[in-house]
């Protein structure tokens, strides 16, 4: 029943599939993600919905783990054993002008139906988006229609400046004011944008990618802590105030499995 339809190798690491799955697609929202599981022994992957159509949907995949590298192998024309959504809360857009988004790696795909989302509200949208190389920068094409302007950071400086996307928006936090940031990519990057906004008063969300297993609220894996509070990213975000999360908490739980992804990829034929 979910077959891909596409694929498209967008690096080394990371590709693109479009699914059939006419009844998770038609209620999508941006903000939303789905689980699937590749084969019916496989463990249950969270992967962003990047777009939608009427019968189809869109994931950006990255190859981390044995899953998700299980995920990889596959091609147009096969089927996944499940594809279970939408998940999540759809994000609340606020009535503002002026926008700051900023992705960094893969955390452009689940970037990407925000900022499409605000630009069907005619918001005026600046881009960061940064990765180690311009081999690494996703969906570079796809958002240039939708923002009026697009900064673009490469570690390596093979694109766009060197250095980090935090250094491009302190420059651009001097010159300009915004109503309201979002900020997506890997946790340090998060904390260090979210702790310069709040320098300039400028109010930041952030999307969570939590270790899942349920993606209901059942088993409680992925809680977050803001402030005082608990909070479940399967069922409360995956999208936050980054103001009063507890950043630290969450990269020390993302690394739990470490060891047994390691014993995992063993069995994928490699050796480190």
């Amino acid at each position: 029943m979910y077959e891909i339809i596409k694929k498209i190798r967008l690096n080394a690491e990371v590709d693109l599939f479009e699914i059939k799955a006419p009844l998770v697609a038609k209620n999508t929202k941006a903000g939303n993600f789905l689980i699937v599981r590749v084969n019916k022994d496989g463990e249950r992957i969270p992967l962003t919905i990047v777009r939608n159509t009427e019968e189809t949907v869109t994931i950006i995949s990255q190859k981390v783990g044995f899953s998700t590298k299980l995920l990889g192998k596959m091609n147009v024309g096969d089927c996944l054993e499940d594809v279970v959504g939408p998940l999540g809360k759809a994000i609340e857009l606020a009535e503002i002008k002026n926008l700051l988004v900023i992705a960094g790696g893969v955390g452009a795909a689940p970037l990407f139906p925000q900022v499409k989302a605000y630009k069907e509200k005619c918001v005026n949208i600046d881009l960061i988006i940064g990765a180690k190389d311009k081999e690494h920068l996703l969906l570079l094409d796809e958002f240039k229609p939708l923002v009026d302007n697009i900064y673009i950071v490469t570690d390596d400086g093979s694109l766009g400046e060197k250095g980090f996307v935090t250094h491009v928006q302190e420059k651009l936090l001097k010159e300009k004011t915004y109503d309201k940031a979002i900020a997506i990519g890997p946790l340090v990057m998060m904390k260090n944008v979210v702790e310069i906004n709040k320098k300039h008063s400028l109010q930041t969300d952030v999307s969570l990618n939590p270790i899942m297993i349920d993606g209901t609220g059942m088993c409680g894996n992925c809680r977050v802590s803001l402030g005082n509070k608990v909070f479940f990213a399967c069922v409360d975000g995956p999208d936050f105030p980054g103001e009063n999360i507890d950043f630290d908490e969450l990269i020390s739980r993302q690394g739990y499995y470490r060891d047994k992804e390691h014993i995992c990829n063993l069995k994928l034929g490699e050796t480190k």
